[in-house]
């Protein structure tokens, strides 16, 4: 992949607008309640951090690791739990963060998994990014930062290949030009 084909989606400054706008929602919503927030690695360790910079509640964070695409440039269509040890989360309030909701599927089992070993006092999920045209599940996220077409994505935690999670914008390329 040349990297010099990518194109600016949202620069570092509109996500981190968008980011504080977030922030701003969730702290009217949670009132000073604390918050479990859980990252799923990798992919959203930027958004996460950033994110919680902007919560003003007693917060705990907590890190998963799913994968459901396998280097590739499109989902493999099944959830591999690579880490998935959470604490009691019984009675708590748990926020999930995701780099970007596509299929829906890797939201959906996390959300089936929280269900199905916990009773929590609320289940948010937050993700970056929504591409709501390649949902294949009734998924919604509750919070978003920015809705998105049918472009490969890469930057700021989304990867190629496990490289170019380190920019601070998001780009894509068009998929004809991956291939």
């Amino acid at each position: 992949m040349n990297i010099n084909h990518l194109k600016i989606l949202f620069s570092e400054e509109q996500i981190q607008r968008r980011i504080k706008e977030l922030g701003d929602e969730m702290n009217k919503f949670y009132n000073g309640e604390e918050v479990y927030a859980i990252c799923v690695l990798k992919g959203a360790v930027m958004f996460t951090v950033d994110l919680v910079k902007h919560l003003n509640m007693p917060l705990k964070m907590e890190f998963i690791r799913l994968s459901s695409y396998n280097g590739g440039t499109s989902t493999s269509g099944k959830v591999n739990a690579v880490d998935i040890s959470l604490p009691d989360l019984n009675g708590k309030n748990v926020l999930i963060i995701e780099d970007i909701v596509d299929t829906g599927l890797t939201a959906k089992f996390l959300l089936d998994f929280l269900n199905c070993n916990f009773h929590t006092k609320s289940t948010k999920f937050c993700s970056l990014l929504d591409k709501k045209v390649s949902r294949l599940t009734d998924i919604e996220p509750d919070y978003y930062g920015f809705e998105v077409d049918d472009k490969f994505l890469i930057g700021y935690g989304l990867d190629y290949d496990g490289y170019y999670r380190n920019l601070r914008y998001i780009g894509y390329m068009e998929k004809s030009e991956l291939e």
